[in-house]
């Protein structure tokens, strides 16, 4: 009897500290809000603050809204295959996020690997293009007929000459085993993007 006593208190001694350690989790998301509130960390916005009178702030304080740039999308294919941007230009603010899709089809009767290389104009906005997803300078293999939309997020640098209205990025599809250009200079490879596709190398 004894022993059935000892354990009755330890499941009951156990029973309290899970019902603790619930209710600890459960008021710890509130108890970290008031903490962050109240140091002023870990908020995306001044809004979020709640302060009376707490002007809201962009998302990103580097767009420069004083400017347009106009973006031109221009597709060039070595082959006998669809490829293409969902659209033909944008206009942009530097400095803030934009994506591109672009459209391929291989409409080849057999199994084909491919890769695109950029270039821009005018050839100064190269080096202020920066592009966050791409899938330039990496192989895709894709079977006949097959479709894939691929996107392309771009930033231009605020520090893009002001004389600079219209940037035009152009994107030349190469089926690989053809003669394939160089990079141009001042362009980095860029692996990321296309994570649909299953890359079979680089070039």
């Amino acid at each position: 009897m004894a022993l059935q006593r000892e354990n009755l208190k330890m499941v009951g001694k156990l029973c309290v500290i899970a019902l603790g350690m619930f209710a600890f989790g459960y008021a710890l998301v509130p108890i970290y809000r008031h903490i962050c509130e109240a140091l002023g960390i870990n908020v995306l916005a001044v809004s979020e603050l709640r302060v009376p009178g707490a002007a809201s702030l962009p998302a990103n304080t580097q767009v420069d809204r004083t400017r347009t740039i106009t973006v031109e999308f221009d597709t060039n294919a070595r082959g006998p295959w669809h490829f293409k941007p969902a659209v033909r230009s944008m206009q942009v603010h530097p400095g803030e996020l934009a994506t591109v899709m672009y459209e391929f089809q291989n409409i080849q009767n057999h199994t084909m690997a491919a890769q695109a290389v950029p270039s821009y104009a005018p050839k100064q906005a190269a080096a202020h293009f920066n592009k966050l997803e791409c899938f330039c300078f990496t192989q895709y293999t894709l079977q006949a007929g097959e479709k894939k939309e691929w996107p392309v997020a771009f930033v231009i640098d605020p520090r893009l000459s002001k004389d600079v209205s219209t940037i035009t990025l152009s994107y030349t599809f190469f089926e690989v085993g053809g003669k394939v250009p160089p990079a141009p200079a001042g362009d980095a490879p860029q692996a990321r993007g296309a994570e649909s596709l299953k890359p079979t190398g680089d070039v």
